[in-house]
């Protein structure tokens, strides 16, 4: 795809964030919580790793196979959570990152993907007294 195939067919925000995704890796020691949902074979899989400490997320960390959108909104959403108490919801509702980051509606299952590994991590996490 040629640079102006991609300013089409993904915004700014995308494109910033697919191209240098933040936060991509894996967490270990005491109070790492891991979520992952998808499947590779099906074209979407994703993974979170948060740090709970003090019923706060101390760092966040992803990794996925997945579309461009995909891993724009995993590595947006591991940044944005990073401070903030530990909860089983992402920072914005499914709809809202489909708003603010252009993701067309055939790729709406893709957030849901998105959602429930951060729901898979996150629900473990809540009640951690560490």
């Amino acid at each position: 795809m040629n640079g102006n195939e991609s300013r089409r067919r993904y915004n700014e925000l995308t494109r910033r964030y697919f191209e240098s995704p933040g936060s991509v890796g894996e967490l270990s020691g005491p109070g790492v919580f891991r979520g992952a949902a998808g499947s590779r074979d099906q074209g979407t899989w994703v993974q979170f790793d948060l740090l709970a400490e003090s019923g706060r997320l101390r760092a966040v960390r992803f990794l996925a196979f997945a579309c461009p959108h995909t891993i724009a909104v995993s590595a947006w959403i591991a940044e944005q959570s990073v401070g903030r108490a530990v909860s089983a919801t992402l920072p914005e509702s499914v709809q809202d990152l489909r708003n603010r980051f252009a993701v067309p509606i055939e790729k709406m299952g893709r957030l849901l993907i998105i959602e429930d590994a951060w729901r898979a991590a996150a629900a473990p996490a809540i009640d951690y007294q560490g």
